[in-house]
């Protein structure tokens, strides 16, 4: 079940419209709209708390692992580093595709990948010249 699934499922389950559930988590009815629908995700890590406490389940349930390291990506590097860690995840998915790979394996290979996104991210941040950090 996706995230925007989720949310759906335990906002109807409280009898709470897309409205109200926006105005109670302090965000826009389009993003709300965006989770839903078409399949996006909170940008910062506190969205995913307040969800959880207004639609009274564990933050855990909300964020899995792959939401959580674009969640990461989008706080450390902007809505560019969500969309590549959103196209790493794609991609990693794409090469499992009918392969024999057990699921630990899997796992193992997924932090692999997101960890040396995130280094590498950071250590190509040093070198960018200060004008573009100060543009984000």
């Amino acid at each position: 079940m996706t995230f925007g699934e989720k949310v759906k499922n335990l906002r109807k389950n409280k009898g709470l419209n897309q409205t109200q559930l926006a105005d109670a988590v302090g965000v826009s009815l389009r993003t709300v709209r965006g989770w839903e629908i078409e399949g996006r995700y909170p940008k910062k890590h506190d969205l995913y708390q307040k969800l959880a406490d207004i639609l009274s389940c564990d933050i855990s349930y909300l964020m899995t692992e792959e939401e959580a390291f674009i969640t990461e990506a989008s706080e450390q590097f902007g809505n560019r580093g969500a969309k590549q860690a959103q196209q790493i995840l794609e991609q990693a998915a794409a090469m499992f595709a009918g392969g024999e790979l057990s699921d630990e394996d899997k796992t193992a290979f997924m932090d692999e990948i997101q960890s040396l996104y995130l280094d590498s991210k950071r250590r190509a941040k040093k070198f960018t010249p200060k004008k573009y950090l100060d543009a984000k």
